[in-house]
């Protein structure tokens, strides 16, 4: 009947144009976050231009709802306890991984080649906060490739993962240079002083470290966003604190070891640092062909160096003013990874969970209605109802009983030269509270920033967030054991 049908499509088509005003802002995503590819549109995807003869995609209601349209919502449906609980227990299993590698520099400030070689100690914040870099934006990067669908074909997902891990290689070694670049200029400038066999120790160290640190923990980074992805968690709230505690702690003591076997080596075998910087050399080019050939990873590989690098040298300055505050106060080293870290850790949640939404409800370039404006007031980042500030108070709720667990965990097991006096605690938490509220607020407003200015969160801000981190950290955690030495609670903080 040719009457019914006509009137069954006009109902179609009247069903269509109410869908179009109900997914509108979806299907922008769609359109955008697809990188042109046509296979990432989902079966029953239509599309219509309109009258300004722009292209929009339609869903088609009868058809299956692809992922990325049902976990739109996933604003409203991730209530505060599943939120807390996902993020809580990484958060507690990162931080005791900086436990860790609090432990371990603890130990290792003593060895020869940090006496003797103490440049280390600058790369320490600049190769720590190297996972903060590229393993948290690989995170990032594929949460949101995840939470829109795009890792649920086995294809699409290999040529995701073989991709970004080659990038991170090839992002890993040429940072690896420039952090030991930086470490030699700030450390030898002043003094006026140069020497060879050490630079060299210095850039093969940090490069193979670089390199092996970046490449285990890429291959952990993808294990469990796949994971993450069939249990059913939003993998933005796993990942990136799963990504920094075994990335402290797995650096750091790379770091040391290499340090110290090169250190061992220097004399007898001179040619052994030459050939290894040699090898990264020759590896990083491969690492960038195989980067550039991917489409998911080309456009990174083109404009993810900036934050990468600057991120590197603000994380170097942090490791200035570690270089010269371990020399005055022994005790500093065991908190600096755990302050750091914890900071890191949370506010690169929050990046990457407001990075996903803004992915998801809107295109580059232009804010959802939600996010009036780019300058917020820190009232409005912390105290509006629901959303990213509930997130926010949230995380900086985390703050206290995480430093608690932690500095009670050091003190346990006699860790540091520290004893935890009531007056340090307070003192110490006043440092992690303040550190952790200027990240939340500095957060909203670089991504916020980012977006309107058309560059993609997910690879820029994680960077400077986690290297700001690192630079308020060390810079608060000088300040308080200052403060602390000037009210005589000297304890044993001072000296060994």
């Amino acid at each position: 009947m040719p009457g019914k049908s006509s009137g069954n499509r006009g109902r179609q088509h009247h069903h269509h144009h109410q869908h179009y005003q109900s997914r509108r802002r979806k299907s922008h995503k769609m359109a955008s976050g697809s990188s042109g590819d046509p296979t990432a549109n989902a079966e029953g995807v239509d599309a219509f231009t309109d009258l300004d003869g722009e292209t929009h995609q339609l869903l088609d209601v009868t058809a299956p709802q692809p992922r990325a349209a049902i976990r739109a919502t996933h604003e409203e449906t991730e209530n505060v306890w599943s939120i807390s609980v996902q993020v809580f227990i990484p958060f507690l299993v990162a931080g005791l991984g900086m436990v860790g590698a609090g432990l371990v520099l603890d130990v290792v400030q003593h060895w020869q080649v940090f006496r003797v070689v103490s440049e280390v100690f600058i790369l320490v914040p600049a190769l720590l906060g190297l996972k903060g870099n590229l393993e948290m934006t690989l995170a990032s990067r594929l949460s949101t490739q995840a939470n829109l669908g795009l890792m649920d074909n086995p294809k699409q997902q290999w040529s995701l993962i073989a991709g970004n891990l080659a990038l991170i290689q090839c992002q890993a070694t040429v940072v690896g240079f420039l952090a030991s670049l930086a470490a030699m200029i700030m450390g030898w400038v002043p003094e006026g002083k140069f020497d060879v066999a050490h630079g060299l120790l210095l850039c093969a160290s940090s490069l193979v470290t670089a390199s092996l640190a970046s490449f285990v923990l890429g291959l952990v980074m993808v294990a469990v966003i796949v994971s993450s992805r069939h249990c059913n968690i939003n993998p933005d709230n796993v990942a990136t604190p799963i990504a920094a505690s075994l990335g402290d702690l797995t650096t750091l003591a790379l770091l040391s070891w290499i340090a110290s076997l090169l250190f061992a080596a220097i004399d007898e075998r001179q040619w052994l640092a030459p050939v290894i910087i040699g090898i990264c050399a020759l590896l990083t080019p491969v690492w960038g062909w195989i980067a550039a050939k991917n489409k998911y990873t080309k456009e990174v590989l083109d404009t993810g160096w900036t934050p990468v690098i600057s991120a590197m040298l603000i994380s170097s300055i942090g490791g200035l003013i570690l270089d010269f505050t371990v020399s005055n106060f022994k005790g500093i080293a065991v908190y600096q990874p755990v302050i750091n870290g914890v900071g890191g850790n949370l506010v690169a949640v929050q990046a990457s969970r407001i990075s996903t939404s803004l992915h998801q409800d809107s295109r580059l370039g232009k804010l959802p209605h939600y996010a009036s404006s780019v300058c917020l007031n820190p009232l409005s980042v912390f105290c509006s109802q629901g959303g990213h500030a509930r997130t926010a108070r949230l995380l900086l709720m985390m703050v206290i009983p995480g430093h608690l667990i932690f500095s009670y965990t050091i003190s346990y097991l006699q860790a540091g030269h520290t004893s935890l006096t009531p007056i340090f605690v307070a003192v110490y938490l006043v440092a992690a509270i303040l550190q952790v509220f200027m990240l939340l607020y500095i957060c909203q407003v670089m991504i916020h920033w980012m977006w309107t200015h058309r560059i993609d969160p997910d690879n820029s801000a994680i960077p400077y967030l986690t290297a700001l981190g690192d630079l308020l950290g060390t810079s608060l955690l000088a300040v308080a054991f200052k403060f602390l030495y000037l009210v005589g609670d000297r304890d044993s903080d001072v000296g060994d």
